[in-house]
């Protein structure tokens, strides 16, 4: 029985079809089009879908009936239509490979077993082993966790859909391009099974391995590319799976697999991040048949196979670093409301017929993710004359945003949990599922011109505050135009947030002096141009 199935669109494909926006950066790895916003392949499907778009009729749930539910009988109903339909399905033994039996077994068991005798050179014999040692453990990775999670879960997940079960749940989301890291991870394992059974069918005596050519395929090729692209979808995978887990109709499904003796009691987490392990081990088992390689033409091919892979794993660290930042400021762009100065500042009266004048920079332009980073953030108690407000801090690298949390009580048109950044704090994340937003209180405050001080507890104790700091905003002139007097709940938050702001400012200054010098040390025009 094959293990193969249809191939998913290529990430290429997938990659086109969801080209949006103006953005444009340069990633190691990452194509780049005028006018395109900039994502992984791997990582546009979950960057583009509709939920995430900040116009409000793409805020519609696809299948909305899906998340309410049905009531009473018509529940039941659904449920035990959705228990017999599982049982009608029958996943027969899917491992049906001639390379299965070999992956528990050591080179010398399998050369003892055709009766070969093993080669008189023991430097051969321990390359050979090393090798067989990257074979068995892509079996393993293969036949236990790739093939699982297709075979059981992504199919059977299908199967549902195609019997109107599950419908919104989207097969990306969940298992990224599962079916382009089969096809290769079962090219690269059956091509090293071939170059084995040639050599252990051949007639002499103690011949080389032909391992290097299937080495310099597969890891300058697809493989890691393959993995780079699933693992850009890792955590939000995960994400969208703890919400699902929430929905009864799911976790009938997700029990019926996690039940199959096929999976040998491992759960779908944990055959989710097996891709993860395995493209950070790769360097590790090229490494050991590097170590045990005499030839030097090998040696240097071998290691710069090893170069390659760990370069492919340091450019992932930083796309999903990238990613990360990305999410988050597009859920920052949607909830951070900013108000204009008539509504910000009731000192200013301005007549309708002039408020067109006055329009603001739109909060994409600030909040964007190709011009600034955010380094900290949290909730805290602004002290006002006659009240205390809940407010929310933003602390970018050249100015932080002093906001006040607005709930919606009724929670309606929150964001869909499964497509909620998962670095975000989980205030933030409350505030999203509640439909709420983050007010801006004033305009932001550049680093350059905010002061922080900590107070003495005696002198804000008779108001009734403790861990008290206060934050001012000052002009170009050195005069104070703004204060915020702040509230942190202990008294650590409080040393966290004042150091955290330091180390900011300081870095900001360093580098706006360094920007200067450059600018000096530019050379001079010539005088007859």
């Amino acid at each position: 029985m094959s293990a193969i199935s249809t191939p998913l669109p290529s990430p290429e494909h997938r990659f086109y079809e969801h080209r949006r926006s103006s953005v444009v950066l340069n990633l190691p790895g990452l194509e780049v089009f005028p006018g395109d916003l900039l994502v992984s392949a791997g990582a546009a499907d979950y960057l583009c879908h509709p939920l995430l778009l900040l116009n409000s009729e793409s805020k519609k749930p696809r299948w909305p009936f899906s998340k309410r539910g049905v009531q009473g009988k018509d529940k039941h109903k659904l449920i035990s239509d959705l228990e017999d339909c599982l049982s009608s399905l029958k996943i027969t033994d899917f491992r049906d490979y001639e390379f299965h039996t070999l992956k528990d077994k050591t080179w010398n068991e399998v050369m003892e077993m055709h009766q070969k005798l093993p080669t008189n050179q023991l430097d051969l014999r321990k390359q050979q082993e090393a090798v067989w040692e990257l074979f068995t453990s892509e079996c393993t990775y293969f036949l236990d966790h790739l093939l699982v999670l297709k075979m059981i879960f992504m199919n059977t997940l299908k199967y549902l859909q195609t019997h109107e079960y599950l419908l919104d749940v989207d097969l990306w989301r969940l298992f990224a391009n599962l079916e382009e890291l089969s096809q290769t991870s079962f090219g690269f394992v059956n091509s090293l099974f071939r170059i084995f059974k040639d050599y252990i069918d051949t007639c002499e005596t103690s011949p080389s391995l032909d391992f290097i050519s299937v080495l310099t395929k597969y890891f300058r090729g697809s493989l890691c590319q393959s993995h780079q692209t699933y693992c850009l979808n890792y955590s939000a995978a995960v994400f969208y799976l703890e919400s699902l887990k929430q929905r009864h109709d799911f976790g009938i499904y997700l029990k019926w697999c996690e039940q199959n003796d096929q999976c040998r009691r491992l759960h779908l987490p944990e055959l989710l991040v097996a891709p993860l392990h395995r493209l950070t081990r790769y360097p590790l088992l090229l490494k050991n048949i590097w170590k045990r390689s005499t030839d030097s033409t090998e040696k240097i091919m071998i290691y710069s196979i090893k170069e390659k892979v760990e370069k492919s794993i340091r450019d992932l660290e930083g796309k999903v670093k990238w990613l990360d930042n990305f999410q988050k400021f597009r859920h920052l762009q949607e909830i951070v409301v900013w108000p204009p100065l008539w509504d910000r500042d009731k000192r200013f009266f301005i007549p309708e017929c002039l408020k067109h004048i006055f329009k603001e920079h739109m909060a994409e332009n600030i909040l964007s993710p190709t011009n600034r980073h955010l380094l900290y953030e949290g909730k805290l108690t602004l002290a006002e004359s006659t009240r205390f407000l809940d407010v929310y801090l933003f602390l970018f690298d050249d100015f932080l945003l002093v906001t006040k949390t607005k709930r919606n009580k009724k929670k309606l048109g929150g964001s869909d949990p499964g497509l909620m950044c998962p670095s975000l704090t989980p205030e933030l994340q409350a505030v999203i599922k509640e439909g709420g937003s983050c007010t801006v209180i004033d305009q932001p405050i550049p680093l350059d011109r905010l002061v922080v001080r900590g107070l003495d507890p005696l002198h804000v104790s008779v108001f009734g505050l403790k861990n008290a700091f206060l934050i001012q905003h000052e002009n170009r002139y050195r005069q104070c135009i703004a204060a915020f007097l702040l509230q942190a709940q202990t008294e650590n938050i409080k040393r966290t947030w004042i150091a955290q702001i330091t180390a900011a400012i300081s870095c900001f200054t360093k580098s706006q002096e360094t920007k200067k010098m450059s600018s000096f040390s530019l050379p001079a025009e010539s005088s007859e141009i």
